[in-house]
C-alpha cells in the first residue's frame, strides 16, 4: 500500500456510519426531491433557549440538531434523492443565482428534502456541543475514560485532518456530551469525533442523532 492509499483509508474512519456515495448509487435508486433554502435570518435562529435545572439538560437541548419544515423556505431547485448528500456538501446541488454558494445544512430522507443555506457561515451549520450515545463510545486509553458526572478537557476532531478544536467532555448515563469552545461547522450524525491529550488519541464515537 502506497502512502498516498494510506491516506485514504485513514481518512474513511471518519466517515463512521455514514454511506459512500459511491456504494449509496449501486444500492439506492435516485428519487427526484425538492432543495429548500433557509434564510439565514429564519426565526428559527432566533429562538430564545429554555430555562435549564441541570446542566446535562443544557447540553441535550444544544446537542440537537434543529428541525426543519418545508414551509420554513423556498424551493431552489431539486435532487435526486436526499441520501446522496451530507451536512456541508457544497458541490453537487446544481443550483445558481445565489449571491453566496448553497451549503447543505439538513437532510430529510423521509420526506426526501435537502435543506440549504447561504454561504459557509450560514447559522444552520453550526452547533457547539455533540452527543455521542453510551454504547458507542470507545475508550482506547482506559485510564481517562469517564464516571458518571465526570469532565475532561481534550481537544476534539470531527472530520479528517480537521484542526483540533478545544473541548469538554462530559459524562452522564444518558451519553457523552462535548461542549465546543467554538461552535463547529457541520456536526454530522453517524462520522466519528475523536478526542486527544496531548495529540495522543485517548477515544472516540459515533455522532448520535
Amino acid at each position: 500500500m502506497g502512502s498516498s492509499d494510506k491516506k485514504d483509508s485513514q481518512g474513511l474512519c471518519f466517515i463512521g456510519k455514514v454511506k459512500l456515495p459511491d456504494f449509496l448509487q449501486q444500492q439506492l435508486r435516485p428519487k427526484q426531491g425538492d432543495i429548500i433554502e433557509i434564510a439565514n435570518d429564519n426565526e428559527i435562529y432566533q429562538e430564545a433557549h429554555p430555562d435549564f435545572d441541570t446542566d446535562e439538560e443544557r447540553l441535550a437541548f444544544l446537542s440537537k440538531p434543529l428541525k426543519y419544515e418545508e414551509n420554513m423556505g423556498k424551493k431552489v431547485g431539486e435532487h435526486r434523492g436526499a441520501h446522496y448528500f451530507t451536512i456541508g456538501q457544497r458541490k453537487g446541488l446544481q443550483v445558481g443565482g445565489t449571491p453566496e454558494p448553497l451549503f447543505v445544512i439538513d437532510t430529510d430522507v423521509k420526506t426526501n428534502i435537502i435543506y440549504t443555506g447561504q454561504s459557509n457561515q450560514h447559522p444552520g451549520l453550526f452547533r457547539k456541543v455533540l452527543r455521542i450515545n453510551p454504547n458507542e463510545i470507545h475508550w482506547i486509553r482506559e485510564d481517562k475514560s469517564l464516571s458518571v458526572g465526570e469532565k475532561l478537557e481534550v481537544m476534539t476532531r470531527i472530520r479528517y485532518r480537521q484542526p483540533l478544536q478545544k473541548a469538554v467532555l462530559h459524562q452522564y448515563e444518558s451519553g457523552l456530551y462535548a461542549e465546543f469552545e467554538n461552535a463547529q461547522s457541520a456536526i454530522t450524525p453517524g462520522q466519528f469525533a475523536a478526542f486527544y491529550i496531548n495529540d495522543e488519541l485517548i477515544g472516540s464515537g459515533v455522532i448520535s442523532e
